[in-house]
């Protein structure tokens, strides 16, 4: 008979994350830079007075345990008391992308029901479309606290200002809902994945640990990845439950501006996509500077460049190659070394750490072959990426029908896992060209690309071919004042790939088109028109 233990059992919530940072590490400062320039400063224990006074306003406003609430927000401390007020009270948070169209918008918040919707000034031009169409609805407001706007009650001033003396958090169970986003909605309409309490918490562990994020109460954290999307990779919880310091970058994120807060709030890790982190490094470069106390930043959402990473490494800063997805709440790999890589040559060494990472605790991965037939973790077999664990979806909102296969996600990425469990994704399973039965990894070619100095941005998609079926084209956004041909680029790939790997056409844009999440969007790409002739 199998016996049972006799620990406690205490429910894995959201509001234990902010009990125990009141009460180990109350002093600790939350700054969030305004959009006058200016830095707004306070501690944990103020934090956690005005989440509490914010959720007896909701309560006030009529919010129930399973309400969705909804943001329209930039990465502030007013985003984040909603974050903390919605959890503790039972309510989801309901973080919606501005960047997205106004009909995704639409869509997004009708399918939610959302019944309250916070926004900042920024978007107020937005909310004005929308208040009409989303009758689920019944408050829009304004992120501001001076009493004296014309929103008349509907602004967050008029949500505070409560007596929380007798206030005591909801105790529920830790399957209870917290948070819900919404997939960008690139191959179909936008999609909810909705998380729990438990998962959460779990994934704040998970990512905390010294193999992952490694974040510690000696840390100042500035999240770069936007609030409204996946939750900024789960550094509102990993964060506040390590008791680090938290850097909130507000609207502005020029690389010169976020260089300048990095210095002036001592942040000592940051994370963000490798378009942020490019504005900063070209700062950066442009005028030979150096950080004076970042160490480490996280890259993910889209593959790191080598030569990125190899930039950050001279001027003392690790960079943490990271692999995630809304669905994986988000984070599922993070890249660090192992001992056995310290005798590695710097290019070496430079490999492993452009690759996804390994596996953190908690989530498992398996590739598999178009059929469905599980391939070896060798570091040369490639197939479609599977994912499984504790904050992994396993129904999108709303949706009767499971999302899983067998009880494993698939991820829609092609890679390879090595011995050692590092993941190396070669593309998207609807980006990776197909030439001749081989397969080209368009992540390849734009990192070679990225290497040139005189190239922006560049990004590769498949032409049809008679001959081959498919073939590599080149999209190149030159920096301003350079000088390129197509000639000069084409020749870093030799000796680097295989013949047939190299594109047939480079083509030269103004602008690249990019996605609501700061991803190079291919499918504008493919209804470009292309030159007939190679270049």
């Amino acid at each position: 008979m199998v016996q049972p233990g006799n620990m406690m059992r205490m429910p894995l919530l959201i509001n234990s994350i902010l009990t125990h940072a009141l009460e180990s590490s109350a002093d600790q400062e939350i700054v969030t830079a305004l959009d006058d320039g200016s830095l707004h400063t306070y501690t944990y224990r103020e934090f956690g007075r005005r989440v509490k006074d914010l959720a007896v306003g909701m309560g006030h406003r009529g919010l129930l345990p399973g309400h969705r609430v909804a943001t329209l927000a930039w990465n502030t401390y007013r985003h984040l008391e909603i974050y903390y007020a919605t959890a503790g009270i039972g309510a989801i948070c309901h973080t919606v992308n501005p960047r997205l169209s106004r009909e995704q918008i639409e869509f997004i918040i009708n399918d939610a029901q959302d019944v309250v919707v916070f926004y900042d000034g920024h978007f107020a031009e937005l909310v004005e479309q929308l208040e009409p169409r989303c009758p689920s609805v019944a408050h829009w407001v304004l992120l501001n606290e001076d009493a004296d706007q014309d929103h008349a009650g509907m602004h967050y001033g008029a949500w505070l200002g409560n007596d929380v003396r007798n206030f005591e958090w909801l105790e529920f169970d830790e399957d209870t809902a917290c948070g819900l986003c919404y997939t960008s909605g690139t191959t179909g309409a936008p999609k909810g994945t909705q998380y729990s309490h438990r998962s959460t918490v779990l994934h704040a562990y998970a990512s905390s640990h010294p193999n992952a994020l490694a974040i510690s109460c000696s840390d100042a954290v500035m999240p770069l990845v936007p609030m409204f999307h996946v939750n900024a990779w789960g550094l509102p919880y990993s964060s506040l439950m390590s008791g680090a310091k938290i850097v909130l970058p507000g609207s502005n994120m020029q690389g010169e501006r976020l260089y300048a807060l990095c210095e002036r709030a001592g942040v000592t890790l940051s994370a963000g996509v490798p378009t942020v982190w490019k504005g900063v490094l070209d700062h950066v470069e442009s005028r030979a500077l150096t950080f004076s106390t970042l160490q480490h930043i996280v890259i993910g959402g889209a593959a790191c460049p080598p030569h990125m990473i190899a930039s950050f490494r001279a001027r003392n800063v690790t960079v943490r190659h990271a692999w995630g997805m809304t669905e994986v709440s988000p984070l599922g790999t993070v890249c660090q070394l192992l001992p056995k890589h310290a005798s590695l040559p710097g290019d070496e060494t430079l490999q492993v750490l452009a690759s996804q990472g390994r596996p953190l605790f908690g989530a498992r991965f398996k590739l598999v072959d178009e059929e469905g037939k599980r391939l070896p973790h060798d570091g040369v077999s490639t197939g479609h990426l599977m994912v499984q664990g504790n904050w992994v979806i396993s129904h999108y909102y709303g949706k009767a029908e499971p999302a899983t296969e067998d009880g494993w996600f698939r991820t829609g990425d092609v890679g390879s896992i090595d011995a050692d469990g590092y993941m190396r994704i070669t593309d998207r399973s609807k980006d990776v060209i197909k030439s001749g039965g081989e397969w080209i990894s368009s992540i390849e070619i734009e990192n070679i690309a990225m290497e040139e100095p005189g190239i922006e941005l560049a990004a590769c998609i498949a032409e049809s071919s008679e001959k081959w079926g498919e073939r590599p084209v080149l999209f190149v956004v030159p920096k301003p004042d350079g000088c390129l041909s197509a000639e000069q680029i084409l020749a870093r790939y030799q000796g680097r790939v295989a013949k047939w790997s190299i594109p047939d056409k480079v083509v030269f844009i103004e602008r690249m088109p990019m996605t609501a999440t700061g991803k190079i969007q291919k499918a504008a790409l493919r209804s470009l028109p292309l030159p007939t002739k190679p270049q």
